[in-house]
């Protein structure tokens, strides 16, 4: 456990810092890679995040450990979301927000990312992220 000497942001940094050793353990990452977890966690949730009308978006954000939705929310700009994409066009902005090749490509990234990320959120959260996107999108959440 991080002790910072304040028990509110030792729990906030602890969750965060679970969900990246989750991404990790299913890439099967050592600790040491924790950016690459970072970045992998990053380039999945912005364009999800661009891709789900506003009100979606910002109840999936709620769901997220603290620091996690600071992440989530970094940059977005409401007013131009959602942003219509193609699977193809979100993998390819994927792609172009990792840094780092990955055994089995774009979708295994997705895929494995938003797997771990189920498990963060609430079931009834994650039903309701997954009924607000186009069924070809939602074949990409588990």
């Amino acid at each position: 456990m991080v002790d910072t000497g304040f028990s509110s942001f030792d729990t906030m940094v602890d969750k965060a810092n679970r969900l990246l050793k989750d991404v990790e353990e299913a890439f099967g990452w050592p600790k040491e890679r924790r950016k690459q977890s970072y970045a992998a966690l990053r380039a999945v949730l912005h364009p999800l995040r661009d891709r789900l009308p506003v009100e979606t978006a910002v109840q999936f954000g709620a769901q997220l450990p603290t620091i996690v939705r600071g992440v989530y929310y970094d940059g977005w700009k409401p007013a131009e979301t959602p942003v219509k994409m193609s699977n193809e066009e979100f993998l390819a902005r994927v792609r172009s927000e990792f840094p780092y090749a990955v055994e089995g490509g774009s979708e295994k990234l997705v895929r494995t990312v938003l797997k771990t990320l189920e498990r963060h959120v609430s079931a009834g959260e994650w039903q309701h992220l997954k009924s607000r996107v186009p069924n070809s999108f939602a074949a990409l959440l588990p």
